[in-house]
């Protein structure tokens, strides 16, 4: 494991972002930094799994002195050049949960890693030559944990299997042909925009039309309600406008609060926690499985990891092979640019990872009741589905045919 010397005033850039000042002792004293080749590497591909906006070097090399002075015993990962103590940065330049971090630097197999703050926010690593140590520093310097995921009730990507596929649409996707959709069989489900704010003028104008084409067709769907909401009394408003518009139908899937709104953006976590919450509880307690819709990093910057938790998630991350949210969801929307047999233009994509229609209306609920015998639609189990990604970026469903 090289460890390079660099002289105290040395501004070497040691990668595209990092820099050897970023590493110096916060002594103070004129002597030479040590840092490990793989600890900046790591730290690169740590910067990547995340999407970081920035990562800040809290502590880098100590010397024994220094490392002593803020509790070390002056022979720690620091002195040796290995370990940086880190604050990670979303793309709105908010701090990313020390929890999450320490997820990713599993995947990325840091061999030290523990949160050193109680607000969940600075993450220690190191890359030492022998053993592991995984931590919770706000318990003690001595708790281990064996994996991050578990400790933190966070589900590992490798846990999600695809079973379903299918498009969200609005009155974007104007007149669409269900026919052809159908007969396509290459969507399992459909999500589809009920409306918008907080005035029952705004329905959707394809709602109605689009509902009902599902139901003819047997296609199992949900509904989601475009918020603008900027207070509590905002998503009352919003919530029974919605409740009002899809009063008295039938959904498989869950009515999701797509909250993600530039007028939104500047509320603050709490504030949009709150917002959230107010619709979401809303709507469930009139008998609905409700969740949240937003992209990648709205979701983690602007909204509780309680919230997170409590309600269904529908993530929006597109243009990559795999999203790196750590959060738990059950759909993920990874195409703006997917293409459908009856559908003129793009459509956006998406991968569902529970059986929604089977726990809906199990728990009797989105217009179903516990007796309720429906079934899904049968499936041909000679076929199976998948996505190709064509050289121009649009992603389009495809047919594979199995023995």
């Amino acid at each position: 494991m090289p460890v390079k010397t660099y002289n105290y005033d040395d501004h070497t850039q040691l990668s595209p972002h990092f820099n050897v000042q970023e590493f110096k002792c916060k002594c103070r004293q004129n002597h030479n930094i040590l840092i490990s080749n793989e600890l900046i590497s790591k730290l690169e591909e740590l910067y990547t799994a995340l999407n970081c906006s920035k990562i800040v070097i809290n502590s880098g090399y100590r010397c024994p002195e220094h490392d002593r002075n803020v509790g070390g015993d002056g022979c720690g990962q620091h002195t040796k050049g290995t370990a940086a103590d880190i604050v990670c940065y979303d793309q709105n330049s908010l701090p990313i949960s020390s929890k999450l971090v320490s997820c990713s630097a599993q995947d990325l197999n840091f061999r030290g890693i523990a949160n050193i703050t109680d607000e969940y926010i600075c993450t220690h690593l190191d890359v030492r030559e022998n053993g592991i140590y995984f931590g919770d520093e706000t318990t003690g310097t001595n708790t281990v944990t064996n994996d991050f995921y578990t400790y933190y009730g966070i589900s590992k990507r490798s846990d999600y299997k695809i079973v379903a596929k299918g498009i969200d649409v609005s009155y974007s996707q104007g007149e669409i042909d269900w026919d052809k959709v159908k007969e396509s069989d290459t969507v399992d489900f459909v999500l589809i925009r009920a409306g918008y704010g907080k005035e029952y003028s705004q329905v959707d104008e394809k709602f109605e039309r689009n509902y009902k084409e599902c139901k003819r067709l047997e296609i199992p769907c949900g509904a989601y309600w475009y918020s603008y909401a900027l207070t509590k009394e905002d998503a009352l408003k919003e919530a029974d406008v919605c409740l009002e518009v899809i009063k008295n139908k039938k959904f498989e899937y869950p009515i999701y609060f797509d909250i993600e709104d530039g007028s939104q953006s500047s509320l603050g976590r709490e504030k949009i926690s709150e917002i959230s919450e107010t619709f979401c509880k809303r709507v469930e307690e009139a008998g609905y499985w409700v969740g949240i819709y937003s992209y990648k990093s709205f979701l983690e910057s602007n909204l509780t990891e309680e919230i997170r938790n409590r309600y269904a998630v529908w993530i929006a991350h597109t243009g990559i092979e795999k999203t790196s949210y750590l959060g738990q969801y059950g759909i993920w929307q990874f195409s703006h640019t997917g293409r459908i047999d009856g559908i003129n233009g793009n459509v956006d994509l998406n991968y569902c990872y529970s059986d929604y229609p089977e726990l809906v209306k199990k728990a009797g609920l989105n217009g179903y009741k516990k007796s309720d015998t429906d079934t899904k639609p049968e499936t041909n189990p000679k076929k199976s589905k998948n996505i190709t990604l064509i050289d121009d970026g649009v992603a389009y469903f495809g047919i594979l045919t199995a023995e």
